[in-house]
């Protein structure tokens, strides 16, 4: 009977898998739940899906995880992490921000993948484009924001050759940038390889 209602809401989550995958869920939340404990405006709030996801973990097994997104792009969400699923790209987790208390920093330790954070840029009193749910970072210890005289987070390196590591000629790169996203990897000032982005 379980594994009959976690695949009923796989289905309906647009994340199509078959009886016999055995699925680690990373979490499970209620939207209320992820956007929870966070002042933000309401208008903002209106804007927001919750999507399930589904992806191999670096323990060559299948997780369930979820986003936070703006409502424009769930289509774009589910349709690059099937190419994830299906090229069995490594992602470390997927948890919305709310289970690392909205700390940003605290996430990128944990090499979460997360997209809606209400927050401003770091140093800066602009918000972020997480702040709207238009950005999404990929397995941001792996794939830090690279200066010229630090990383961000500062305990992260840059190795390419590390399973889970985005570069310019990976699929990922590819497939975002066609659906109209822009990679923080091409960024003059700064190399954020963790971050894509889409603003309309």
């Amino acid at each position: 009977m379980l594994s009959f209602l976690l695949l009923c809401f796989m289905l309906n989550s647009n994340n199509l898998i078959t009886q016999n995958e055995n699925v680690i869920i990373d979490c499970n939340y209620t939207f209320e739940e992820a956007i929870s404990n966070l002042d933000f405006p309401d208008v903002t709030k209106y804007d927001l899906k919750l999507v399930t996801v589904l992806y191999y973990s670096f323990d060559d097994k299948i997780h369930q995880g979820q986003l936070v997104i703006h409502k424009n792009l769930v289509k774009d969400v589910i349709k690059i992490f099937s190419l994830i699923k299906e090229k069995k790209f490594k992602i470390s987790k997927v948890v919305p921000i709310v289970f690392y208390n909205w700390s940003d920093e605290k996430s990128m330790l944990g090499n979460n993948t997360s997209a809606f954070n209400y927050r401003f840029i770091a140093g800066t009193k602009r918000l972020s484009n997480h702040a709207t749910g238009r950005a999404i970072d990929i397995n941001p210890f792996l794939n830090p924001q690279v200066f010229k005289d630090r990383t961000y987070p500062s305990t992260a390196k840059y190795n390419p050759k590390k399973e889970g590591t985005i570069t310019a000629d990976l699929f990922l790169v590819k497939e975002f940038k066609k659906i109209g996203w822009a990679w923080g990897g091409e960024w003059e000032s700064s190399k954020d390889y963790q971050h894509f982005e889409k603003l309309k």
